[in-house]
C-alpha cells in the first residue's frame, strides 16, 4: 500500500471529510481491519483565505509548494490537495516534488467521461467558477464544457461556501438557494453537476439535486485510494 500525502485545511471541514472517506474506501476495498496510510500537512485557512481574496497566488504557490515537500519528506508516495480552489496553484506543486499531483479535474472528468456526459453546471468558490484554470482542464483533456451560473447565483454560491459550509453551517435556506442554481443549469443544458468545491458535499446530496452530481470530494477521495491500492483486494 502506497502512502496518500494530503494538503488539508482548506476547509478543515472538508479534510476531515477526505480522511473519512478514504479510510472507508480503503476498508470496503480489503476488509478486515485496514485503512489508508496516510500523511496531512494542514493548512491554516485564515491565512489561505485572505491571500485568495486579496489576489496574492503567488504568496499561495510558495505555501503550497512547502506543503508538497513537506509530504514527501514525510514519506507521501502522492500529493492529494483537498480543496478545487487552489489546484490553481497545480504546477506550482508539481514543480516542487517529484511525487505525482492527484489532480481533481482529472479525477473529476474522468467521472463524467464514463457517465457519457459533455455539457456540465460548475459550482465552486467565484475563483473556481470564474478563472480559467477548472473548465480549461476539463475542456483540453476531456472534450468536457463546464456552465457556471450568472452572477447573483456565482456570489451567493461563493458566500454560503466561506460564510457557512467552511464553519460547519448546514443551512436548509441554503440547500434550497443551491437548488434553485442547479435547476437554472439544467435549463441551460447542464447534464449534470460538478460540485466543484470540496465543501459542497456537507450540503448537496443526489437526493438534492434535480440532475446527476458529482462530487468532486468523494471522486477525488477514491481516485486516491485507487493510487494507493493499485491491484491490491480483499483476501479471500
Amino acid at each position: 500500500m502506497k502512502t496518500i500525502g494530503l494538503i488539508g485545511g482548506m476547509s478543515w471541514e472538508s479534510s476531515a471529510e477526505y480522511y473519512r472517506l478514504i479510510n472507508l474506501e480503503t476498508k470496503r476495498r480489503l476488509g478486515g481491519h485496514h485503512n489508508a496510510r496516510s500523511v496531512m500537512a494542514t493548512l491554516d485557512f485564515a491565512g489561505v483565505e485572505t491571500l485568495q481574496h486579496r489576489g496574492q497566488w503567488d504568496e499561495l504557490g510558495v505555501m503550497m509548494a512547502d506543503s508538497a515537500r513537506q509530504l514527501e519528506r514525510g514519506g507521501a508516495d502522492c500529493v492529494v490537495l483537498c480543496t478545487n480552489t487552489m489546484h490553481k496553484l497545480a504546477d506550482c506543486i508539481r514543480a516542487a516534488v517529484r511525487i505525482p499531483l492527484l489532480h481533481i479535474a482529472d479525477a473529476v472528468g474522468q467521472a463524467i467521461q464514463a457517465a457519457g456526459q459533455r455539457r456540465v453546471g460548475l459550482l465552486g468558490t467565484k475563483f473556481t467558477m470564474e478563472e480559467p484554470f477548472y473548465a480549461e482542464h476539463l475542456a483540453k483533456r476531456f472534450g468536457i464544457s463546464a456552465v457556471t451560473p450568472d452572477a447573483p447565483g456565482r456570489q451567493a454560491v461563493h458566500d454560503i461556501i466561506y460564510d457557512e459550509l467552511c464553519h460547519g453551517v448546514i443551512r436548509p435556506e441554503s440547500r434550497r438557494r443551491f437548488q434553485d442554481v442547479i435547476e437554472v443549469l439544467a435549463g441551460q443544458g447542464a447534464e449534470s453537476v460538478i460540485l466543484g468545491c470540496t465543501e459542497i458535499g456537507l450540503l448537496i446530496t443526489q437526493a438534492d439535486s434535480v440532475l446527476p452530481v458529482h462530487d468532486s470530494t468523494g471522486i477525488h477521495a477514491c481516485a486516491a485510494v485507487e493510487f494507493a491500492l493499485g491491484g491490491l483486494t480483499k483476501a479471500g
